[in-house]
C-alpha cells in the first residue's frame, strides 16, 4: 500500500506526453515527390486533401509557373489567383482550343437568345394589354349603347306612338286617360269638393 501511495504521490513522474504531430506534405509536392518545406508557397492553396486541384493546374500550366505567378502576386491575392488557374485548366482540359473563351461565348450566346426570347414576351403581353384594353372600350359601348336605346323616346311626332312608349315605359298608369287634345295642349285638373 505504501509503494502504491507513493506511485501516486511521487512529484518525480513525467506528465503524459501528447502524441507528435505528423505534419503530412502539400498535394503539391506529394506530387511533385519532393520534400515539403516549412514555408512552402502551394502549401497554403494545395492542401494534401485536395490532389486534384494540383493535378489540374500542373498538367496545364507546370509547377515552374504555378511557383513564379505565386512569387509575383502579394499573398493576398494568391488564393483568388490558384481559383482561376485551376478554372482555366478545367475549362482548357475541357476546350483544348478555346478554354474559358469558349465558355464565356457560349454563355454570351445563351443570354443573348434569353433577352431575344424576353423581348418576344414582353411584346405578346403588350399586344395582349392593348386587346383587353380595346375590349373593354368595346363593352362599354355596347352597354352605353343598349342604355340609349331602352330610355330615348322614340324619334316619330305621332302622339299615339308616344302615348304607346309612354304606357310601354311604366311612366302613366293605365288608369289615367287623356284626350288627344288635352294630352297635347295640357291636362287641366280641377279638384273635386271633397263634401257635397
Amino acid at each position: 500500500m505504501e509503494a502504491s501511495e507513493q506511485n501516486h504521490s511521487s512529484p518525480s513522474s513525467p506528465p503524459p506526453t501528447s502524441p507528435p504531430i505528423i505534419l503530412s506534405p502539400c498535394a503539391a509536392c506529394k506530387i511533385l515527390r519532393r520534400r515539403c518545406v516549412e514555408k512552402c508557397i502551394l502549401a497554403p492553396y494545395f492542401p494534401p486533401t485536395e490532389p486534384l486541384k494540383f493535378t489540374t493546374a500542373h498538367r496545364v500550366f507546370g509547377a515552374s509557373n504555378i511557383i513564379k505567378f505565386l512569387q509575383e502576386l502579394p499573398e493576398n491575392q494568391r488564393t483568388d489567383a490558384v481559383s482561376s488557374m485551376v478554372y482555366e485548366a478545367n475549362a482548357r482540359i475541357r476546350d483544348p482550343v478555346y478554354g474559358c473563351a469558349g465558355a464565356i461565348c457560349q454563355l454570351q450566346k445563351q443570354v443573348t437568345e434569353l433577352q431575344a426570347q424576353l423581348a418576344m414576351a414582353q411584346a405578346e403581353l403588350v399586344n395582349l394589354q392593348a386587346q383587353h384594353g380595346n375590349l373593354i372600350a368595346i363593352v362599354c359601348a355596347e352597354m352605353a349603347r343598349s342604355q340609349q336605346q331602352q330610355f330615348s323616346p322614340p324619334p316619330s311626332n305621332n302622339v299615339e306612338s308616344f302615348e304607346a312608349f309612354v304606357y310601354g315605359q311604366g311612366v302613366v298608369q293605365d288608369d289615367v286617360s287623356f284626350s288627344e287634345e288635352e294630352f297635347v295642349h295640357g291636362y287641366s285638373w280641377e279638384p273635386e269638393p271633397l263634401w257635397t
